[in-house]
């Protein structure tokens, strides 16, 4: 593609196509009046939704819908990944998401190289001891869904570790069980209230009517369709990317990407397009490009809209790193900091906690960008007094950072 004669866009309209593609743009129900439509609808807009385990403010995949929807029934959430029939199921996608059980079965490329590209611990267990983690796939088989513990426990009866020669502690099953996860073996039914993945049969998660693409996936190699489909769920979410963004999206080698969006661009899905300071980028051809968008919301640092942090940077020149790992010392804007969406700009930066002994939504610190206009403000307030509502508690503390 020469940038010459590709369709122009300017950053503003590039910014544009985002915000809309993401859905922030969907009418939001009032307060609390959320129905499952409404959460389907987020679901077929951002196609994943990623996983974390931090609890600061609340678990990460319930504020990509608080961000669209706004105060709304976190069982919603719940009932979709963990009820038939299952509109979000668990696996390894942009890291460990929720994502439509049509999609499972497309991921299939990273299931089929488990054995040589899970992580050591995993390799591990599967090299020294195969006929253990056979067994314990039976186990979920037959007795799941389950945790890890209880796995552990139904194991401990099943097949006592006093016997001779056998041997095998609770890392093993847990290591064994996080393979069989990655290599499509087994799937997930949910998560516990300490966060605990409960394993559960293939057989037993699959919705009926995908229940074969479930069981049979691809045969031996890559299949590139699978990549064309995956690509086409990340363009239509990001309304417009560059070749890392559609790849990044599913975590796809950009080698196994790029024949994948030439294939989508040959078909007319995909629109060249030149976006000045951004690298070559495509248009996904149902994208809208309003000539205007006012959206409010604080994003989760795991947020679709600025998991791909280049991207950020191109798009809305904001500099947006995660600091948990950050030496507290170091950290420049926090702990655990949300961007805020304010028009079609990131204009600050909230580091947030949920104080549920207090009551308190604390905000910490609010740093706000140069040139933030002065609407801004309040439109904050509202929209930390409306997260205080949806999290249950009774008021908003906030501090402040030039």
């Amino acid at each position: 593609m020469h940038a010459g004669s590709a369709r122009r866009l300017t950053r503003a309209q590039a910014r544009r196509v985002a915000i809309a593609a993401q859905g922030f743009l969907d009418p939001r129900p009032a307060p609390f009046a959320a129905t499952m439509r409404h959460v389907q609808r987020v679901v077929d807009r951002v196609g994943v939704v990623q996983i974390d385990s931090v609890n600061v403010l609340t678990r990460s995949h319930y504020l990509p819908f608080f961000s669209r929807l706004g105060p709304y029934d976190r069982a919603l959430v719940d009932r979709a990944r963990d009820r038939a029939p299952r509109r979000l199921v668990e696996y390894w996608a942009h890291e460990a998401s929720l994502i439509p059980p049509e999609t499972w079965p497309l991921l299939d490329h990273r299931m089929r190289v488990a054995a040589e590209t899970a992580w050591g611990s995993m390799r591990r267990v599967l090299a020294e001891r195969p006929d253990f983690v056979d067994l314990v796939q039976a186990e979920v088989e037959a007795r799941g869904p389950m945790t890890a513990r209880e796995v552990e426990a139904a194991l401990e009866h099943d097949r006592p570790r006093v016997r001779d020669n056998w041997g095998w502690n609770w890392s093993e099953v847990k290591q064994a069980l996080e393979y069989l996860f990655w290599a499509g073996r087994i799937s997930s039914v949910g998560r516990t209230t300490q966060f605990e993945r409960r394993y559960a049969a293939l057989a037993a998660t699959a919705p009926p009517h995908l229940r074969r693409a479930w069981l049979e996936r691809a045969g031996p190699g890559a299949d590139p369709q699978r990549f064309v489909e995956l690509v086409r769920i990340a363009a239509r979410a990001h309304g417009i990317g560059t070749e890392l963004c559609l790849a990044d999206y599913f975590r796809l080698k950009r080698v196994d990407a790029r024949p994948a969006i030439q294939r989508l661009e040959a078909a007319g899905e995909l629109i060249p397009v030149h976006v000045p300071g951004w690298r070559p980028a495509w248009l996904h051809a149902d994208a809208r490009i309003p000539r205007r968008v006012h959206a409010e919301a604080l994003l989760s640092p795991f947020d679709s809209l600025v998991w791909q942090r280049d991207r950020v940077h191109d798009l809305w020149d904001f500099h947006y790193r995660l600091e948990i790992y950050t030496p507290a010392h170091k950290r420049v804007h926090g702990y655990y900091v949300l961007p805020f969406l304010h028009g079609d700009a990131l204009v600050a930066r909230c580091d947030l906690k949920a104080d549920r002994a207090a009551g308190v939504l604390r905000c910490h610190a609010v740093t706000w960008e140069p040139h933030t206009p002065p609407e801004a403000r309040p439109a904050l307030e509202r929209q930390l007094g409306a997260m205080a509502e949806w999290l249950g508690l009774d008021h908003v503390a906030v501090g402040t950072r030039p």
